[in-house]
């Protein structure tokens, strides 16, 4: 599921992020949502989260 709509994306999920430096190179990090950070309902470059980690990026793949 790709991580455009910001209604398939729940506080908890484990999902694959692309962050800003990465975004060339589209090297993607995986982490749990700890935060949604766009407040738009859906965003073409992915909804932008923050990870338990504290790393920030947009959404590009919701895993199971």
């Amino acid at each position: 599921m790709n991580g455009n709509k910001r209604e398939n994306i729940k506080i908890g999920a484990k999902v694959n992020v692309v962050q800003k430096q990465d975004q060339r190179s589209g090297k993607l990090t995986e982490g749990v949502v700890q935060k949604l950070l766009t407040k738009s309902p859906n965003h073409p470059h992915g909804i932008k989260v923050m990870l338990e980690s504290g790393i920030v990026g947009r959404v590009k793949e919701i895993l199971k």
